[in-house]
């Protein structure tokens, strides 16, 4: 077919007036009966490159798509363009009998020109003997990394696409996906026996996103407070759980944002009513497992958020990919902590060996990218095996708008690709971190590679630094990582010569995320709010003056990370202090009156530009916990048979009562408390409390000479606290 009819077509068809990219030649090789690769980013156009081929051809082209809202979606797109609604169909689990007959009925007549299907549907020995009868012009299989094993959704089924393809009919394949590192395009083509294939493969590039990685830290607030300042704009929030996508969906309605949840737990009702709301601009951001947005087209997508780092770069590519399809603005927000990619490993356990591998691999290049400074659209082009110019990033990434400092590295690298030389390109880059620092590790044992002369030549720096090395070497082309055994570091041609002939290679500063415990991180790059100990010194006395009077100890009113907390947030109603650390209703109304008072006029007088700090309110189920756990006290049930109830152990049922406490509500554990204490000691630990300067329980448990244990401590702390503060 002539060029100019392929135009005519379109705009006939589609109504656009020309092609993006690579689409026409991409649409001609499919009508030319060849087998086509389509490697094109999200809102490239990939849909268009076999829906006007089908309109064109004689016969059905059978569409391979991983999902039923998909399906769903695209053909009432075709359809919209369309005068009979039969020109596409889909074929899955969520149709009647009825409906089947009717789809069939119009492929035999030769209505349909697209029929989509669902793996699963595609292997059913019915559906294979109809097919066998009909016309079929070509197969697309859509998301085509679902067949590669090292690609981001790996599906099982999708490897069998090709013997089922063998038995219906010989026609040509076209298989297209967004992502598609070098290894996974060659997995696809050879599993799909299409080696022979025409490659279009378009720049990955999208230079209207913005990419910023956050520490993990107080994530529900941030999310509320971007979103806040997003009035109006469509978004996306990724979680990897559903439970998460649940929680965080409900967190967003209570605090006044038109959010709905979608993931595979959901019946299909329930997913396709919330899809449609989105699309049609009903609720503004959709919270969702990985499960929505394939193939989603909503244009106008503003802002896509990941609540938790995703398993992959592939996975980053795809769902940031989602964002400024139209070429409009696009903001890609993820937030991370190393923690997750532990957890993340731990879920690999189990699995077969190369899987394993497989997916630390990957789980290895994701950290590696959130952690580091190098332009981060560099870094993602590179892994699609795409060179870039980060001068052409244009602050469109957090590392380029505000880039870390750099530090001559030329010694180091020089280290390190000596190592790689010396080991005879057989490790990974954690041993070489582990060899150059100087930790002897059972691996550097087990290979008695702590005896070489290059074992800790570079013990002036831990292994966090060595491993920058490694990813800014593999970026800039000195060394590759070879996929076929798991990432061991091999030399490429440039690292030889740079060996030998070492030039000025500026290191940029890593970004340190450093994991304290379950909820809290710290970034070790400066920032952050300062802490005002002016106004803390003021609150100290008005805290010993209110305890004076009330003759009862200072930590009762308020105790220390409440009073810190205060020196942050600036609370000057009492509304504001139940947000405050430790602070709830009770202990608000109680004591502070004059807290907030001497801090409005602090804020008053000091002309202090307080934070606009997201005033969050908490789900409802969480204080449903906290008042069931009340009533089980009233109740006298024993802690045991509580925590058993909520799958907790007795500490961390005290855990939860010692908080519902520093919040100012009254608890009565008398009942337990006898069991444990006789009258007389619990008399003398109540009488230290009364007395002491601090609540802290190791000077308590010092004070005693361990005569006490921690948790009966705890429990007349509960007791004290209960009766003296609230």
């Amino acid at each position: 077919m002539a060029s100019l009819n392929l135009k005519e077509a379109l705009k006939s068809y589609f109504g656009f007036d020309g092609f993006k990219g690579a689409q026409e030649e991409i649409i001609q090789n499919v009508l030319d009966k060849k087998n086509t690769f389509v490697i094109m980013p999200t809102g490239g156009g990939k849909s268009m490159c076999y829906q006007l081929p089908a309109i064109l051809s004689e016969g059905t082209a059978i569409v391979v798509s991983p999902l039923i809202a998909l399906m769903k979606n695209q053909v009432d797109a075709i359809r919209s363009i369309s005068n009979d609604e039969s020109v596409a169909h889909f074929l899955n689990s969520s149709l009647t009998k009825t409906e089947i007959t009717r789809v069939k009925g119009d492929i035999i007549a030769g209505k349909s020109k697209l029929l989509y299907v669902a793996p699963e549907s595609l292997t059913k020995k019915e559906n294979i003997e109809f097919f066998k009868s009909v016309k079929i012009s070509f197969f697309a299989i859509d998301e085509a990394h679902c067949i590669s094993e090292w690609g981001h959704d790996f599906r099982p089924e999708y490897r069998r696409l090709r013997e089922i393809f063998s038995e219906i009919s010989e026609v040509p394949i076209i298989a297209l996906t967004a992502t598609a590192t070098p290894k996974v395009q060659y997995d696809i083509q050879k599993n799909l026996n299409m080696l022979d294939a025409t490659i279009f493969k378009s720049s990955f590039n999208r230079d209207n996103l913005f990419y910023r990685i956050l520490p993990k830290k107080d994530v529900e607030k941030q999310i509320i407070k971007y979103i806040r300042g997003q009035k109006g704009k469509s978004g996306i929030i990724y979680c990897l759980s559903r439970k998460k996508v649940e929680e965080l969906a409900e967190i967003l309605q209570v605090n006044g944002i038109n959010a709905l949840p979608y993931h595979a737990g959901l019946d299909s009702g329930s997913r396709a009513r919330h899809q449609d709301m989105f699309l049609m601009e009903d609720v503004d951001v959709i919270v969702a497992t990985i499960a929505f947005g394939m193939g989603i087209d909503k244009p106008d997508v503003r802002f896509v958020i990941h609540h938790d780092i995703p398993k992959s770069l592939e996975s980053y590519y795809q769902e940031t990919g989602r964002a400024g399809r139209d070429g409009g603005e696009g903001e890609c927000i993820s937030f991370y902590r190393y923690k997750d990619i532990e957890k993340l490993e731990k879920f690999l356990q189990g699995k077969p060996v190369a899987e394993q591998e497989i997916g630390r691999q990957l789980l290895n290049e994701i950290a590696s990218f959130s952690e580091t400074s190098v332009c981060r659209r560099k870094m993602i082009l590179h892994y699609f095996g795409e060179e870039y110019d980060e001068r052409n990033c244009n602050s469109m990434c957090d590392n380029c708008k505000e880039p870390k400092e750099k530090t001559e590295g030329k010694t180091y690298v020089k280290h390190l690709l000596d190592a790689v030389e010396l080991l005879k390109e057989t490790q990974k880059s954690k041993h070489y971190c582990a060899l150059l620092s100087g930790n002897v590790n059972s691996e550097i044992k087990a290979y008695k590679h702590n005896e070489l002369p290059l074992f800790g030549i570079g013990k002036d720096k831990d292994e966090h630094f060595w491993n920058a090395v490694v990813r800014q070497s593999v970026v800039s082309g000195l060394l590759s990582k070879d996929i076929e055994s798991y990432g061991v570091l091999k030399l490429t041609e440039a690292g030889v010569k740079f060996k030998n002939n070492p030039s000025s290679f500026l290191l940029s500063k890593e970004r340190d995320y450093l994991v304290i415990d379950d909820d809290s991180i710290v970034v070790n790059n400066g920032g952050g709010a300062a802490f005002d100990q002016g106004l803390y010194d003021q609150l100290v006395d008005l805290r010993k003056s209110l305890s004076k009077k009330k003759d009862i100890p200072p930590f009762v009113v308020f105790q220390e990370p409440s009073l810190k907390d205060m020196c942050f947030q600036y609370p000057i109603t009492i509304e504001e202090l139940t947000n405050v650390q430790g602070v709830g209703n009770g202990k608000a109304q109680r004591y502070g009156v004059p807290f907030v008072a001497l801090i409005s006029r602090y804020v008053e007088d000091n002309n202090i530009e307080r934070p606009q700090d997201v005033v969050m309110k908490s789900v409802v189920n969480k204080s449903g916990l906290k008042v069931q756990l009340i009533q089980n006290i009233d109740r006298k049930l024993p802690l045991e048979d509580i925590g058993r109830s909520q799958g907790k152990s007795v500490d961390e049922v005290i855990e939860k009562i010692q908080a519902i406490v520093t919040s100012g509500t009254r608890v009565n554990i008398n009942y337990y408390i006898d069991d444990v204490l006789d009258s007389d000691s619990q008399e003398e630990i109540y009488e230290y409390f009364a007395e002491a300067e601090t609540d802290d329980l190791t000077e308590a448990h010092n004070e005693f000479e361990g005569d006490y244990s921690e948790e009966e401590l705890r429990l007349m702390w509960i007791k004290f606290m209960s009766e003296m503060a609230n």
